[in-house]
């Protein structure tokens, strides 16, 4: 795991969801028309805490996690200067296989935004899962970020040099049979894991958790530049709201699912 510390130590994971809005916009608006009104969230992978702030602005207790301590203290910070660090249990390094620190269903909801793709080995996988339930009281809800191996086959094939050793029909081989890629230039993307979509929903509901939706995190509008955007806006607050709830409707479409680049599970642990 010292390559994704030794990432994100460089990385602006705060700036990357205000370059990239959709992914946010959608992901948070599906955690808060699900999230019971109160309760004690867990942010877990957290990065600088970007989902947590918004959730502490709505009044919920939120502990923070992440694998890389310099992103703990970005987000202890960022609590500081919004002045929301009343509503923090705690901000911690911590890694999602092992989250030992809590006791079982400790928290009423938890998010794991991160982890999962950046864990290559299955039983890797199977340890964060484990860990997300085991700290999560019964019936509470889940929402786990993965990333789709259709889409990236799809980046790979249309930008081969940005993405060795995927710019090779053995690269690309390779890539399909495992879902697993490691850059092959030093310092770009971490190594992850991509999971093939009908793969999730069966793999969350093997270690304890009942499917509520999967989701498109980037939706219809993923590939959409700031000025379509604008074009949108100009046609007045009524109808860009209108446009924004299509958009948000798509993103559950089973449909469009290969096409996003993260996808969002959302599930409830079994009681």
């Amino acid at each position: 795991m010292n390559k994704v510390i030794t990432y994100y130590n460089a990385f602006d994971e705060w700036g990357r969801l205000d370059r990239e809005p959709i992914e946010f916009i959608i992901n948070l608006h599906h955690i808060k028309s699900l999230l019971p009104a109160n309760g004690h969230i867990l942010d877990n992978g957290a990065g600088p805490g970007k989902y947590a702030m918004e959730l502490a602005k709505l009044g919920y207790r939120v502990t923070l996690t992440d694998l890389t301590p310099r992103l703990v203290d970005i987000a202890k910070k960022k609590a500081e200067e919004f002045q929301i660090e009343g509503q923090f249990a705690g901000f911690y390094p911590a890694d999602a296989r092992d989250l030992s620190l809590f006791p079982e269903n400790h928290f009423d909801a938890a998010l794991m935004l991160g982890p999962l793709y950046h864990l290559q080995e299955e039983e890797s996988r199977i340890q964060a899962v484990r860990e997300l339930h085991r700290v999560t009281e019964p019936g509470g809800l889940v929402f786990v970020a993965l990333m789709s191996k259709t889409k990236f086959l799809t980046t790979s094939l249309m930008y081969p040099e940005f993405w060795k050793p995927n710019h090779t029909v053995q690269g690309i081989a390779k890539f399909l049979e495992s879902g697993t890629f490691d850059h092959q230039d030093e310092g770009r993307f971490t190594g992850a894991y991509y999971f093939d979509i009908d793969d999730i929903n069966p793999f969350m509901e093997f270690h304890g958790f009942e499917t509520v939706k999967l989701v498109g995190s980037s939706s219809i509008a993923g590939a959409m530049k700031e000025q379509q955007w604008d074009y949108w806006r100009q046609q007045g607050e009524e109808a860009f709201q209108q446009i924004m709830h299509i958009v948000m409707k798509e993103s559950e479409n089973p449909y469009m699912l290969g096409s996003a680049s993260h996808l969002l599970y959302i599930g409830r642990k079994r009681a």
